[in-house]
């Protein structure tokens, strides 16, 4: 979050408040993933563990190709279309909790969005090399744009923020979308009700996480519109 000391733009009142507001939304919805995960992982499966389970769910919607591989770290869990591997850390690896399944068919269920040719998740991946460079930019443009009193710079470096609020927005879907199918494979597999009902309430803190960093760069894009706009009045 940039803070715009001599170039015009100090703290206000805005600015804090929407500080704030990041903040508040970052840890409660930090907080609540890392409550709700926890309090499932507590809870044993069926008896398999995460990477049996997604290994089923891979391998029944025509993704036998995709490895899975372990990763450290904890909720660092993630699919990574480059090399087409599940990356799971080690309790949704080799853990067999209600958690663990969730997760891992979650991830599973981004490669089979890719498979599949989701529309949202290409979309995604177009944008991914776009971002890694805007996100990199926009904020130096936007600094000289104040110092120099040049509202083109500005506006330019707007536009190039704006591209990781979209990112954010496109996210959403993605994420909504492998948890729907997550939740959906293990309730045809035959898994009990717990594993179902576990994995509705693990993956819906999970998805508050996204709604929360899509919202605090909506939140971050208005400012900048405001801030620019009653600079130039």
């Amino acid at each position: 979050m940039p803070i715009y000391y001599g170039l015009g733009y100090g703290i206000d009142t805005s600015y804090l408040l929407l500080v704030a507001v990041s903040l508040l939304l970052g840890v409660a919805t930090q907080g609540y993933i890392n409550r709700t995960y926890k309090t499932w992982l507590r809870v044993p499966s069926d008896g398999r563990s995460g990477s049996e389970v997604a290994r089923t769910m891979l391998d029944a919607s025509g993704c036998s190709s995709v490895g899975i591989r372990s990763t450290p770290g904890t909720l660092s869990d993630h699919y990574d279309p480059r090399d087409n591997n599940l990356y799971l850390s080690r309790d949704n690896l080799s853990g067999g909790s209600v958690a663990s399944v969730a997760v891992a068919c979650h991830e599973a269920g981004h490669a089979v969005q890719r498979a599949q040719g989701y529309a949202f998740m290409r979309f995604r991946q177009a944008l991914v090399p776009v971002v890694n460079f805007t996100q990199n930019v926009w904020m130096l443009v936007f600094i000289l744009g104040v110092a120099m009193n040049l509202a083109g710079m500005q506006t330019l470096a707007i536009a190039l923020f704006a591209f990781s609020v979209l990112f954010q927005l496109v996210t959403l879907p993605v994420e909504l979308d492998a948890s729907s199918r997550a939740v959906a494979f293990i309730e045809s597999s035959g898994m009990g009700e717990v594993n179902v009902r576990g994995a509705r309430k693990v993956l819906t803190a999970a998805a508050l996480t996204y709604v929360a960093a899509a919202l605090t760069s909506i939140l971050q894009l208005l400012y900048l519109l405001g801030r620019t706009s009653n600079s130039r009045e």
